[in-house]
């Protein structure tokens, strides 16, 4: 502690009291907490006179930046250079430490971000320095310069004189230009960890002569989150609030945190299901001022404690809230291991909701009360069902078991009737081949429009094709459009054939439910008939068609400026030659097969669906 700044200093004739963290600002890199990366390369460089021109050090705020900046300075500068430590006893050093050496300059570039400060800096770095070995700029908060402040400080930045040293210092390096960071030494200094952090309130508080309490340090060091400016502010706050010395209580007070038996209160709770108790203890936090978002990242914090005492017992320095393991024991045991990973994940995601909302109290209940439902896993299998319900649902299980057995006895008998091999020789149920696609993708009912084409009349077309207009003015405007090139080209009784100029169109279409409700919809209300649309592309509908005809032995309608020789549509003509064949014959031959299916399910069930 003796090259540290003293507690009290000596201002107008009175004592005036400095803040722990300007009291304690480390004065060598010996006094420095943590970072031994930085440490040991910048005193290697010191002591083989191998420093650079540009240094850039990057870390979160209050881990040590400006602190090993000046450092550094000193370091250069000292009378006793080469050296791995200043003597803080020089000139050099002396002024550097209390601010009156003119060759050390800081510089806020949060304050000072206009190009003309940097064309400042430029126009004095040639001047050789005053008293020094080097002329340094300790540019803090290096981000925040302009665009133009950067691309005026570039080439001095790469090539400066021999006498000066710019170390630029930042706790946001992303915003930096690489050509700013490839022209310096870069230096990431690291979050400070808890035995850190509390080793040097421990020397702070030895120095000035406060008791203390180590839980209560690490109650500050946990919510400093590895900064040892905030550890020190809040130390300095806590002792101002105990007096005496610092207490695990004022340091909760202080810093807002949460007694460990409250922690546990909440758990058990939820462990019993107790949902009163649970709120009760939120809304006292609450109203005593306590952060919701901190209390849930919290308890996720506790939560994962709990986890590593479980798979860990014997590794407590693994934990980060938990104090003594004894006082939650009984409630690690409780908790079983999957209901510990749904709070946490319930409490992760209430967590990121929170960033959305004003109203991060009713959250946070909501979890609570998700969490006391939680069982961590599927839902227990119930007991098997008795009474009546039981009875009938078993015997439709055996009903439709052997309706299966006798579909698959008539699928082996109809197709050895047929004169093809044995069913012993054939799968007993066959492989379904894919449906084909369109060229985007699209997948094509090519069994389903063939479906419609055998049951097609002349009417249900004419009544959709009639209508047509009205449906097409009836939808909105980003609907109809897709439509500026769709026809109607066939249609039963319940269903038609709607084909795309462009496969595109089509898969947009087929895609979108509100439009297939609204086209439904207005269908429905103009022709008086609830008809499902079957979407297919031209190309794949002209194959399609024709392969219909080839396989039903109907004569194509010869076509001549896309029409018939008699005028007609194409499409009309070939649903009216497919509807004429199926009049002068009856009907198709119908598989025996078939035939048994429809005395089993009944006709309106029947349909052809490609997967």
């Amino acid at each position: 502690m003796e090259t540290c700044e003293k507690w009290w200093k000596e201002g107008e004739g009175q004592l005036m009291y400095q803040a722990f963290y300007r009291a304690y600002r480390p004065q060598t890199f010996g006094d420095m907490s943590g970072q031994e990366h930085v440490r040991r390369t910048l005193q290697n460089a010191l002591l083989q006179s191998k420093t650079t021109h540009a240094y850039l050090f990057s870390g979160p705020r209050g881990t040590g930046k400006t602190s090993a900046a000046k450092i550094f300075a000193k370091a250069l500068n000292c009378a006793g250079a080469p050296s791995a430590e200043p003597c803080n006893q020089c000139a050099s050093c002396l002024g550097i430490m209390d601010g009156s050496d003119t060759d050390v300059i800081e510089f806020d570039a949060a304050s000072n971000s206009r190009v003309e400060e940097i064309r400042d800096i430029i126009e004095k770095v040639r001047f050789a320095p005053s008293n020094s070995r080097y002329k340094v700029y300790i540019i803090d908060e290096v981000h925040m310069l302009s665009n133009s402040a950067f691309n005026a400080l570039l080439k001095t930045l790469e090539e400066p004189p021999s006498h000066v040293v710019f170390i630029l210092a930042t706790t946001e390096p992303h915003k930096l230009p690489p050509t700013i960071i490839s022209r310096c030494q870069r230096f990431d200094f690291k979050p400070l960890s808890r035995a850190d952090l509390t080793g040097r309130m421990e020397q702070v508080l030895d120095d000035v002569g406060a008791g203390y309490d180590v839980q209560a340090l690490k109650v500050i060091a946990r919510a400093a989150a590895g900064g040892m400016r905030d550890a020190l502010s809040m130390l300095d706050q806590a002792v101002s609030f105990g007096g005496d010395g610092v207490s695990l209580e004022d340091a909760v007070m202080v810093t807002g945190s949460i007694g460990e038996e409250l922690f546990r209160d909440i758990g058990l709770a939820l462990a019993e299901k107790d949902a009163a108790g649970a709120l009760s203890i939120l809304d006292r936090l609450v109203s005593e001022g306590k952060d919701v978002v901190r209390l849930t990242e919290d308890l996720v914090t506790f939560f994962r404690d709990l986890l590593v005492m479980k798979a860990a017992p014997d590794m407590p320095d693994l934990y980060e809230l938990v104090s003594d393991p004894e006082l939650v024991s009984g409630l690690s045991e409780r908790l079983a291991e999957n209901r510990l990973y749904a709070f946490i994940d319930i409490l992760s995601e209430t967590r990121q909701d929170m960033r959305f909302s004003n109203h991060a109290r009713v959250y946070l209940e909501a979890a609570l009360l998700r969490m006391i439902q939680a069982d961590g896993g599927p839902a227990p299998a119930g007991k098997p069902a008795e009474g009546p319900e039981a009875d009938e649902l078993q015997l439709k299980v055996a009903r439709l078991e052997q309706t299966v057995l006798d579909l698959q006895k008539m699928l082996r008998e109809g197709t050895a009737g047929q004169g093809i091999a044995p069913a012993a020789a054939q799968p007993a149920v066959p492989q379904r081949r894919p449906a084909p696609k369109s060229k985007n993708g699209f997948n094509i009912q090519e069994g389903r429009i063939k479906d419609i084409l055998s049951r097609a009349t002349k009417d249900d077309i004419r009544a959709i094709k009639s209508n047509w207009a009205a449906v097409l003015g009836g939808m909105q405007k980003s609907q109809s459009a897709l439509l500026n090139d769709a026809e109607p080209v066939a249609a039963s009784g319940n269903a038609f054939v709607l084909k795309f100029k462009y496969a595109i169109h089509c898969g947009m279409a087929a895609g979108n439910p509100d439009f297939m409700a609204s086209l439904s919809r207005l269908l429905t209300e103009k022709t008086g008939n609830a008809y499902e649309a079957v979407f297919v592309p031209e190309e794949d509908w002209l194959r399609i068609r024709e392969t219909f005809i080839r396989e039903h032995g109907l004569a194509k309608p010869q076509e001549k400026d896309g029409q018939t020789e008699d005028g007609r549509d194409p499409d009309e003509a070939a649903a009216e030659e497919a509807l004429g064949l199926l009049g002068e014959s009856g009907a198709f031959e119908k598989d025996p097969i078939i035939e048994e299916a429809e005395k089993l399910f009944g006709k309106q069930a029947v349909h052809v669906h490609d997967d």
